[in-house]
């Protein structure tokens, strides 16, 4: 590629997004970021990096944006993405998830960007029947959380038939791990990964772990999930966004999983080994809606983009998730002790 349009990732201060922001820079990408901080987190985005701290609604401020930018594609990260909370306030993940992204459809159709690359999910495919899923598998979300996404899907579907602008949907499975050189990671209060709760179980910030459901139809009874590590994940968006400017007029749809699944338990043993504890395990009823395996075919992605990925083993992500959470320690003490000299001061 001649030359790297502009990027603006929107959420880069979140989790998936600031390790998008890594990986557009560490391949010579020029990068800004929008992100509200509601989840993000300022420190996340490296300081050489446009940051504009705003609503992904706001289509005023992304003109603004585009203008300053030279904005030449966008990566949309930015979003609700917990299931539970969704099913509990369905109008508010509409209003950020389908509307707010809507409005950024419309401000980069109006301005003239002619790429998008959207953070979807596995969750528009609701509970398929068993086997691997691919991206033919009927999408029938059930809750909130997974519709939100596929609208979304469907308005850039519909605004590259009638404008010219081409996108990238990318369904994620189950993402998890963190940067190798533990530059960011999962920082969420509260969230509700597998892996980044067990690796806080782990390291005394949870008492426990529930397993919801160990009566499954899988080898050990409990719930099997494709884990992806978040860097194989964010590569893969940056060889999407190369492959829509090399080939204008060209969209694509792909699952983003390994095509191996892993068990609750598996992971937790995963994260015993590595730390060399125990983590207390509490059994727990299925939760509704709750399917018993959910795993990708990759076969697609693997043929469209040169995707190979580097970290395709659970003890990896899990090694990295751990190092992340050890790094994340220091950094809030650091700015507990900050806080402690600024207010003696």
């Amino acid at each position: 590629m001649d030359s790297k349009p502009p990027v603006l990732v929107t959420g880069g201060a979140g989790y998936i997004g600031s390790h998008a922001v890594l990986a557009l820079l560490d391949a010579g990408w020029p990068v800004a970021v929008v992100d509200d901080l509601s989840t993000g987190f300022r420190f996340a985005v490296p300081p050489t990096v446009p940051f504009y701290r705003g609503d992904v609604g706001d289509e005023a401020l992304l003109a603004r944006i585009f203008a300053e930018q030279g904005t030449g594609a966008i990566m949309h990260f930015a979003g609700s993405v917990v299931v539970p909370d969704s099913v509990a306030d369905p109008l508010g993940y509409y209003d950020n998830n389908t509307v707010k992204s809507r409005a950024l459809i419309a401000a980069a159709v109006r301005a003239g960007v002619p790429h998008v690359i959207f953070s979807s999910t596995a969750a528009t495919y609701g509970t398929p029947g068993g086997g691997p899923i691919t991206e033919d598998t009927p999408q029938q979300p059930i809750n909130p959380y997974g519709w939100s996404k596929l609208m979304t899907e469907r308005m850039l579907a519909d605004a590259a038939a009638a404008h010219p602008i081409t996108y990238g949907v990318l369904r994620y499975f189950n993402v998890a791990g963190a940067d190798p050189q533990a530059r960011t990671g999962q920082s969420t209060a509260g969230a509700t990964h597998l892996v980044k709760v067990a690796c806080e179980a782990a390291t005394g910030q949870r008492s426990h772990v529930d397993v919801y459901g160990t009566d499954y139809d899988t080898p050990d009874g409990t719930g099997v999930r494709d884990f992806i590590h978040v860097s194989d994940l964010v590569a893969a968006h940056v060889l999407a966004l190369e492959a829509l400017i090399e080939r204008p007029g060209r969209s694509l749809t792909l699952n983003c999983g390994y095509g191996r699944g892993f068990s609750v338990l598996e992971v937790l043993d995963a994260v015993d080994r590595a730390t060399g504890g125990r983590i207390e395990r509490r059994l727990c009823p299925r939760r509704a809606g709750d399917p018993a395996s959910v795993v990708s075919d990759p076969a697609r992605i693997r043929a469209t983009l040169p995707w190979r990925p580097q970290y395709a083993d659970l003890e990896q992500i899990v090694f990295h998730a751990l190092q992340w959470e050890r790094v994340r320690a220091e950094l809030q003490q650091a700015g507990e002790e900050r806080r402690r000299v600024g207010s003696a001061a």
